[in-house]
């Protein structure tokens, strides 16, 4: 079993611009500059969706809840004091915004999942074989918790550490390392040990 921390972790599909830059963005926005507005949602629009889907599993609940989460960075950017990243705190709000609205919504009922775990044979080429495993982990996410979806998608999808997730969720260090402790045993059993390279 790998220690915490050391897997490899998927780049996610834009490159992000460096703290800086989303702490002026940010800065710009609390002064209600409307182009930095639009610019800081063209960043965590699909940042904020890949996560709130797997936190909420409702599409419908999905962009009502990631525009309530702009809203408040709209509202509230003049409260950022730059004591942590500001995905940080972003991702806090939409984890916060999440949960009030999986108290009005319940996760649906799973629907029958057809086998979806990387075949045995050899794949045809690496990103192939990357987009099934990729596949993979997230249908095997679905059998999860929500709490435990969380640790596992900012982990590995958004590259959060655990001080950063602890931050985001609003509990000690440890309870997100006993999380992805139990995260990762539960997809090794769903998916029989065919992500190694993952979790």
């Amino acid at each position: 079993m790998k220690a915490y921390g050391t897997a490899s972790r998927p780049r996610t599909d834009a490159a992000r611009p460096s703290r800086p830059e989303e702490s002026g963005l940010l800065d710009r926005v609390s002064a209600k500059d409307v182009h930095a507005f639009e610019e800081l949602y063209r960043i965590y629009q699909p940042r904020l969706a890949r996560f709130l889907s797997n936190l909420v599993q409702r599409p419908q609940v999905v962009e009502e809840v990631l525009d309530d989460t702009m809203m408040a960075v709209w509202q509230t950017a003049g409260s950022f004091r730059g004591a942590s990243k500001p995905s940080t705190w972003i991702f806090a709000i939409a984890y916060r915004k999440a949960l009030k609205a999986r108290a009005r919504w319940p996760d649906p009922l799973p629907e029958p999942v057809v086998d979806s775990r990387a075949s045995d044979e050899p794949a045809p080429d690496d990103g192939l074989h990357h987009q099934r495993l990729h596949e993979a982990l997230l249908a095997a996410m679905a059998g999860l918790s929500a709490d435990h979806r969380a640790v596992v998608d900012l982990t590995y999808f958004h590259g959060l550490g655990y001080r950063e997730i602890a931050e985001v969720m609003g509990c000690p260090v440890d309870t997100v390392k006993t999380r992805m402790f139990h995260a990762r045993r539960r997809l090794k059993e769903a998916l029989g040990g065919r992500l190694e390279d993952w979790i």
